[in-house]
């Protein structure tokens, strides 16, 4: 299977293919990492180039990165989500904040993201939207130069047995979490528009748009087939919907917001 090394961004969160993430950049390894893809520097199979001034300028070219999650605990600061506060770092470098060995601070399973938009303000920080694309396998981190950059490996997505099925119960079973949890409004996180039913985007979105907590949703990004992603989504949100059931009192509309993550 062909790798390629990529910028990696990781993130107290996890993103899903077809998802989209804004992010608001403000930490300077991670500026880097911005201008030298908006000049094109991601050639898709190598490290960015040493010389920005050397890469494409081509807008129409993938501006690709990797979003991994960071493993509970590893975090050096209390921001969330988002990545470590530099300031509260006693060390620098592309790694600061993820220890000798950054690679152990990371989940194995990450999400390239296609940067659409790529907008510096005027206190040289970033405003980013991208979409998740593919989900990968990181095999290792280098932190030799101004960010983390990581040899990765595309995950095919395989449908598994009965697929189809389970994304119609998963769906049934989404639609009544998302009453319960707006407190039977007919309010959701996508009203006014049609929920999917190709099996895989039906289970990114569904994992994607579930109140659960970090681990849970990185146990949906790797699962091995679409197929088990929507079996275990549908335990999930039987659980969640009777424990919501409980909690009528439950902040619903906080719950729902999709913040922009800080880095």
């Amino acid at each position: 299977m062909t790798t390629a090394r990529l910028p990696l961004f990781p993130l107290n969160s996890v993103l899903f293919p077809g998802l989209v993430l804004p992010l608001n950049i403000f930490e300077e390894r991670y500026r880097a990492m911005m201008r030298d893809l908006s000049k094109g520097a991601d050639s898709g199979d190598s490290a960015p180039p040493a010389d920005p001034s050397a890469a494409s300028s081509d807008e129409d070219e993938p501006r690709r990165f990797v979003v991994v999650a960071i493993r509970d605990g590893r975090e050096v600061a209390p921001t969330a989500p988002g990545m470590p506060d530099s300031t509260t770092l006693t060390e620098r470098g592309p790694a600061a904040g993820f220890g000798p060995d950054p690679v152990q601070a990371f989940h194995r399973v990450g999400c390239v993201a296609d940067a659409a938009t790529i907008r510096e303000r005027e206190d040289g920080g970033f405003e980013v939207l991208a979409t998740g694309t593919t989900r990968v396998r990181i095999l290792s981190v280098d932190a030799s130069g101004p960010y983390l950059t990581a040899e990765v490996e595309e995950l095919p997505e395989e449908p598994g047995d009965d697929a189809g099925a389970l994304a119609e119960g998963v769906l049934r079973a989404f639609r009544s979490y998302q009453k319960r949890l707006a407190g039977a409004r007919e309010r959701s996180l996508t009203t006014g528009a049609e929920l999917p039913d190709e099996p895989s985007v039906v289970s990114y979105l569904v994992a994607a748009a579930t109140v659960l907590d970090i681990p849970a949703k990185q146990r949906l990004l790797q699962a091995p087939d679409t197929a088990t992603r929507l079996r275990e989504e549908l335990k999930l949100l039987r659980s969640e919907t009777a424990v919501i059931r409980h909690l009528p009192s439950l902040p619903a509309v906080e719950l729902t917001r999709a913040p922009t993550s800080p880095n």
